[in-house]
């Protein structure tokens, strides 16, 4: 995922905050909202209440791998900010990842499989 495929403006945040759909489960709260454009934008955010900077970057990124490797099971055209809860801290990656692609499949985020 390239530079131009994140959210990086308060603005954006806020909007999907405020206008997107939700879903929430034990270590991830995912939000998203159809922007029309040809590719997903990526947002996330790791609160300090998780813990210090190593903490909370190690928890970024595992996000992002996630994220990454889940991007071409997912439908173009979409900002989505994920959003660390405490548990994650304490998650494995096996854990985030069933949560991520829990979310995402409860949004409506991932392609049909064809049959």
């Amino acid at each position: 995922m390239n530079s131009r495929c994140t959210l990086k403006k308060n603005s954006d945040f806020r909007r999907l905050y405020a206008k997107g759909k939700s879903c929430a489960n034990r270590c991830l709260a995912v939000y998203c909202r159809r922007s029309g454009r040809g590719v997903n934008r990526m947002g996330y955010t790791v609160s300090a209440r998780l813990g210090g900077a190593v903490v909370r970057n190690r928890v970024r990124r595992r996000l992002r791998e996630i994220a990454r490797l889940s991007a071409p099971e997912l439908k173009t055209g979409w900002d989505i900010v994920v959003v660390a809860r405490m548990r994650a801290v304490e998650a494995s990656y096996a854990e985030l990842e069933s949560a991520y692609r829990d979310a995402c499949r409860k949004l409506g985020l991932m392609r049909e499989e064809e049959s």
